[in-house]
C-alpha cells in the first residue's frame, strides 16, 4: 500500500475521531428527554407563574402611588404596613384567625364523613361523594348569595319560622356568618384529602389490632390517625391557604363586617392605584401562608403518598 493511500485512511479515521467526539460531547450537552419533555410546561410556568410573581415583587419596592417597578427600590411600602397607625394589620389577624378556625371546624366535620366514605357507605360512597362535588360546578358567589337569601330578613329562613310563630335569627352580615360560608366554600377541599388519606389505612392492619385486643380508642389513636395523617395534613393546609386568601365570603355574607387581607390589597390594586402597596400586602401574605406550608410539608411523606415506597 502507498503512502499516498495510508495518509488518506489515516486522514478518514482522524475525520471520523472527531465527528465521534463532536456528537458525544453533543449527547453530554443536550437534555435528558423527560426534561425535554418536560420543557413546554416548564416555560409555561415560568411565564405564567414566576413572570408574575417577580413582577408583583418588583411592585412592593418601587414607590409608593407610581408604576416606575424595577427602576427603583424602597422599603417604604413595608414601612408603612408595619405603622402601628395603619390599622391593616386587623385585615391580616382576621385572615389567618378565620382562616384557622375554618381548619379546625372542617377537621371535626369532614373525618367522620370521610370515616364513612372509606369504612361504612360502601356502595353509596360515590353518590355521596357526588353530593359535595356537585356544588363545585355552580359559582361560588352565586351560592353565596343563595345563603343570604336564605338567611335575610323576610327570605327563606325568616319566612319559615313566621309560619309557626317565630322570628328568624338576625345572624347575617356578622363574623359568624362569614366564618359559616367559610366552611362551607372549603369542606370539599379539606374533605378529599382527608378520605384519600384515611384510605391509605390497610384493613387488614385494623383487623389485627382488634384481634390482640386493642381497643376502638387505641386502633384511631395508634394506626388510624398516624398513617392518615398526610392527607389530613394536606387537607388542612389546602384549606388554610385558599380560606387565608378568601374575599367573597366576607363582603356577600359578612356585608364587610370583617376587612379581609385580600380586600385590602384588592383595595390597593383598584380604587386607591397605590400598586406599590397592593404588592407588599401580597408578598407579605405569600411569606406567611408559604412558611406555614413549608412547615407542613417538611412533616409529609410523599413518597408513601405516590406510592414510591
Amino acid at each position: 500500500m502507498s503512502d499516498a493511500t495510508l495518509g488518506t485512511s489515516s486522514t478518514v479515521r482522524e475525520k471520523q475521531g472527531k465527528e465521534r467526539q463532536g456528537r458525544s460531547a453533543l449527547r453530554h450537552l443536550s437534555l435528558p428527554a423527560g426534561a425535554r419533555c418536560a420543557s413546554p410546561i416548564l416555560l409555561f410556568m415560568a411565564l405564567g407563574f414566576l413572570a408574575p410573581l417577580l413582577t408583583v415583587i418588583g411592585f412592593a419596592f418601587a414607590e409608593p402611588r407610581s408604576f416606575a417597578v424595577f427602576e427603583s427600590f424602597t422599603l417604604r411600602n413595608f414601612a408603612e404596613i408595619f405603622n402601628p397607625a395603619d390599622t391593616v394589620w386587623m385585615s391580616f389577624a382576621w385572615s389567618l384567625a378565620l382562616a384557622l378556625l375554618t381548619v379546625a371546624a372542617l377537621l371535626l366535620i369532614c373525618y367522620p364523613i370521610a370515616y364513612g366514605l372509606v369504612r361504612v357507605f360502601g356502595r353509596w360512597s360515590s353518590l355521596v361523594s357526588i353530593a359535595f362535588v356537585f356544588p363545585l360546578f355552580i359559582s361560588e358567589n352565586v351560592r353565596l348569595y343563595g345563603w343570604t337569601l336564605f338567611f335575610i330578613n323576610h327570605g327563606v329562613l325568616d319566612g319559615l319560622l313566621a309560619g309557626i310563630g317565630l322570628s328568624g335569627p338576625n345572624v347575617l352580615f356578622t363574623p359568624e356568618i362569614t366564618l359559616f360560608g367559610m366552611i362551607y366554600t372549603y369542606l370539599p377541599f379539606m374533605l378529599f384529602p382527608m378520605t384519600l388519606g384515611l384510605s391509605m389505612v390497610p384493613g387488614d392492619l385494623i383487623e389485627a389490632a382488634r384481634d390482640f385486643g386493642a381497643g376502638r380508642l387505641m386502633i384511631w389513636r395508634e394506626i388510624e390517625l398516624p398513617l392518615a395523617m398526610p392527607g389530613i395534613l394536606i387537607g388542612a393546609l389546602l384549606t388554610f391557604v385558599l380560606a387565608a386568601g378568601a374575599v367573597a365570603e366576607a363582603k356577600i355574607l359578612g356585608g364587610q363586617s370583617v376587612i379581609m387581607i385580600s380586600h385590602d390589597i384588592e383595595n390597593a390594586f383598584t380604587y386607591s392605584q397605590n400598586w406599590p402597596r397592593g404588592a407588599a400586602l401580597a408578598v407579605l401574605l405569600m411569606i406567611v401562608i408559604g412558611g406555614l406550608s413549608m412547615a407542613v410539608m417538611a412533616r409529609l411523606d410523599l413518597d408513601r403518598i405516590l406510592g414510591r415506597r
